[in-house]
C-alpha cells in the first residue's frame, strides 16, 4: 500500500466485457432512429380563434343579409299588388264600357204597349235649367249627345259617358268622377257644341213627356228634304223664359195647343215616330234597333225662328 491511495489487487479489478458485434449493431440502429426522429420536423395547422370583434361583425353581416331579404320580399309584394291594381283598373274600365253597351238593347216586344209617365230624373243641365228625362225609363234604349248647328246651346250631361277613352276611364277610376246616374254616348257631329243635341232613344209609338215646366210656344211641321215628318214642339221653360226647348222626331199629341201649360215628366206632348226609312240615325250604333228617338235642343228665345 502506498500513502494516500487504496491499493487494490490487480487481479481483484473487474474488466468489462466488450459488447458483441450484434449488440453493437442494434445499438447503432436505435441511435440512428432516435436521431432521425429528432431531426424530422412536424407541424399542425390550428385555426385561429375568432376575436370578439370578428364575431360581432359576423352577426351584423347576418342581420344585414336577413334585412335585405325581407326588403326584397316586401318590394316584390308591392310590385305584385301594383300590377294587380293596374290590371283591375283596366278590366274595370273596359268592363264598364261593355256593361253599358248591354244596357242599350231594345225592350222586348211585349213591352211596346204605351208606357206611363217617367220617374222624375234630370238628364241634362244648362245653368239653373234642368231637363228631365222625357221617356219612361223602362223604354229607353240609349241616350246620346251630338253637335247641332242653328245656334243650339251646349248642354251639360248628367251621368257617365259610356264610350269615353281608356285614359279618361282610368283617370276617373283613379281620381274620382261620376260613376252613377244615366249612361250616355257621345255621337259626334260636325258643327256646333258636341252636346248641343240630346237624343233619347225609344221604340216608335213611345209616349214623350215635357222635359221642363213651361208653356208651349210653337207647334210646327218638321220638314226634312222637303217632306213633313211629325212636328217640332217648342217649350218655354218657366224658370228660364229667355230660352226655348225644341223637340223633334215626334208626333204631337192631339190635345196639345200653343199656349198650353206643361209640367215636367207629367204632361204628355207626343209620341216617337219611325225615322228608320228617312235617315241613318247615329244612336243605332249603340242599340239593336234602328235608333229611333226624340231629340231635344236648347235655343235662345230671341233667336228662335219658325222654319
Amino acid at each position: 500500500m502506498e500513502d494516500g491511495a487504496l491499493a487494490l489487487d490487480r487481479h481483484g479489478l473487474w474488466e468489462e466485457t466488450p459488447p458483441s458485434p450484434r449488440l453493437a449493431l442494434l445499438q447503432s440502429r436505435a441511435s440512428a432512429a432516435a436521431s432521425e426522429l429528432h431531426e424530422r420536423e412536424t407541424s399542425v395547422t390550428v385555426p385561429r380563434m375568432p376575436s370578439p370583434r370578428a364575431q360581432g361583425q359576423a352577426r351584423r353581416t347576418s342581420k344585414a343579409r336577413a334585412a335585405a331579404r325581407r326588403r326584397a320580399r316586401r318590394i316584390a309584394g308591392l310590385i305584385a299588388v301594383s300590377i294587380a291594381l293596374v290590371v283591375t283598373f283596366l278590366l274595370s274600365a273596359f268592363g264598364s264600357g261593355s256593361s253599358a253597351q248591354t244596357q242599350t238593347r231594345p225592350v222586348p216586344a211585349n213591352r211596346l204597349v204605351p208606357a206611363g209617365q217617367p220617374r222624375p230624373q234630370v238628364v241634362a243641365l244648362r245653368d239653373s235649367l234642368r231637363l228631365q228625362l222625357p221617356i219612361d225609363q223602362s223604354r229607353v234604349t240609349a241616350i246620346g249627345y251630338h253637335a247641332a248647328g242653328g245656334g243650339a246651346l251646349a248642354l251639360e250631361p248628367v251621368g257617365r259617358q259610356a264610350n269615353e277613352g281608356i285614359f279618361a276611364r282610368l283617370a276617373r277610376k283613379l281620381f274620382g268622377g261620376v260613376n252613377h246616374g244615366l249612361t250616355y254616348y257621345q255621337l259626334g257631329g260636325a258643327e256646333g257644341p258636341s252636346t248641343a243635341a240630346l237624343d233619347v232613344g225609344a221604340p216608335p209609338g213611345t209616349d214623350v213627356y215635357s222635359p221642363v215646366d213651361g208653356t208651349i210656344v210653337g207647334i210646327t211641321p218638321y220638314m226634312l228634304r222637303g217632306k213633313e215628318y211629325g212636328a217640332r214642339i217648342d217649350v218655354q221653360p218657366t224658370t228660364a223664359p229667355g230660352l226655348v226647348v225644341r223637340l223633334t222626331h215626334l208626333r204631337p199629341d192631339p190635345a196639345l195647343t200653343v199656349g198650353s201649360s206643361v209640367a215636367a215628366a207629367i204632361s204628355k206632348i207626343g209620341t216617337i215616330i219611325d225615322f228608320s226609312q228617312v235617315e241613318k240615325q247615329a244612336l243605332a250604333r249603340y242599340t239593336q234597333d234602328s235608333g229611333n228617338h226624340v231629340s231635344a235642343e236648347l235655343h235662345p228665345a230671341a233667336s228662335l225662328a219658325i222654319p
